[in-house]
């Protein structure tokens, strides 16, 4: 999008003619104004595109006549999490160093008296700038320029909090390692300190998360959070007054994009892991956010559970955990994994469909689902993993979804084996 193309966006009959076509195919919609010299067809077809795909990123938003860019949008936070990072600052100001469609900075808005948004590209300046105007929002300052010259101009602690998002696409490579981002968080690491006593950075989801203290020694904690049992970004706090020699603590939390509910874990990744001596009847594996941060065991703890093998985060117990921060399986049968006997074991059951999940297993899941021709289920569940002996397994079994009896899912449940 150009600014010209934004500023014919902006005209009532546009916008108009954009709402009345809400739900078009947006090449369809392309094809169907070819030749209307007056509009600007890409760039509407392209706002289409883009408001249907916000519809689940940012569906308060999207009551909204707001613009979008389509990288900004793929980038931008959800409004979800937008949302549970505000609730984590408060004060006075804060700046947004990486302003993007600006999402965390409406969040933020509600938090603080004062944000100040920085961004680098001119045209989602304009584009922000409108958005704040259509939502009402006052107390936001656009700034257009590089945010590190920006910060740098503020004096010592004029913020109680910095944010920022530093991109990890630059000349079109993807990036994930924090020294690689662009503001380099490692390399300004001092400067956020000085500037606010606080500082909030979003990073990858697929950022390792051990060793961080030694690149940001301010660290204080790590959040890794989750929205539907998808992993969406990992948050580093710093604390300018904190000792540097106190632990991290590391914390996942696990959203609904459906409520309003929150769902914490916290702990230092050292709890001991108990193994079973076999798989009981029920099966869990823990939310992503909770692998990811390593928490697993304190969950298990928590919940009584023991371990299906020392490598792997499944879980098991003779008790049906309710609200259980993961999936729930009722278990049909666990078996040892052999080869040649494997395909009695699916006859035996009329296995014919099912969903593969593989966990330090040699052969892949793709393998698996050639090789025995399953098509995909969305309740019967196959998990190759090992057991406790670290000797191959199957465990067949059945997803409970809530308010679900799943016996009655279960076809003519056998005993569970011991493996």
């Amino acid at each position: 999008m150009t600014l010209d193309e934004l500023h014919n966006l902006l005209q009532p009959n546009v916008q108009e003619l954009l709402a009345k076509h809400s739900a078009d195919n947006p090449a369809a919609f392309a094809m169907q104004l070819h030749g209307r010299k007056e509009l600007s067809i890409r760039a509407m077809a392209e706002q289409l595109a883009c408001r249907q795909k916000a519809v689940k990123k940012l569906p308060k938003l999207l009551r909204h006549t707001l613009i979008y860019t389509p990288l900004a949008l793929e980038q931008a936070s959800g409004e979800r999490t937008a949302a549970y990072k505000a609730l984590l600052m408060s004060g006075k100001r804060a700046i947004d160093l990486s302003g993007g469609l600006g999402i965390d900075s409406i969040a933020m808005a509600q938090m603080f008296q004062e944000v100040v948004y920085c961004e680098r590209d001119l045209l989602l300046c304009e584009v922000v700038t409108h958005n704040l105007n259509v939502l009402g929002i006052t107390n936001v300052a656009v700034n257009h320029g590089d945010s590190l010259t920006l910060l740098e101009s503020f004096m010592d602690d004029y913020f109680d909090w910095i944010f920022v998002d530093p991109a990890r696409r630059e000349q079109g490579q993807r990036s994930i390692a924090l020294e690689s981002t662009s503001p380099d968080v490692v390399a300004c690491h001092n400067l956020l300190l000085q500037k606010a006593q606080s500082v909030c950075i979003k990073a990858s989801p697929a950022l390792e998360i051990s060793g961080l203290k030694r690149l940001l020694p301010s660290l204080q904690q790590v959040t890794v959070v989750s929205v539907d049992r998808e992993c969406k970004e990992i948050l580093l706090l710093l604390e300018r007054n904190e000792p540097t020699d106190k632990p991290v603590t590391v914390k996942a939390v696990c959203l609904s994009s459906d409520s309003e509910k929150v769902i914490e874990i916290i702990g230092d990744g050292n709890a001991d892991k108990v193994v079973a001596t076999s798989v009981n009847e029920y099966l869990y594996e823990p939310d992503p956010a909770i692998i990811k941060a390593r928490l697993s065991a304190v969950l298990a703890k928590h919940h009584n559970l023991e371990f299906v093998n020392q490598t792997v985060d499944y879980l098991t117990s003779n008790q049906k955990i309710e609200q259980f921060p993961g999936r729930t399986f009722h278990v049909v049968e666990c078996i040892p994994y052999k080869p040649k006997s494997f395909k009695a074991f699916l006859q035996r059951h009329s296995i014919i469909e099912a969903s593969i999940q593989r966990r330090d297993f040699p052969i892949s899941a793709e393998e698996l689902r050639k090789k025995y021709r399953l098509r995909e289920d969305e309740r019967a569940f196959l998990f190759f993993s090992k057991d406790s002996s670290a000797q191959p397994i199957c465990i067949y079994a059945i997803r409970c979804f809530p308010g679900d009896e799943a016996a009655l899912f279960a076809q003519s449940r056998s005993a569970v084996l011991e493996c």
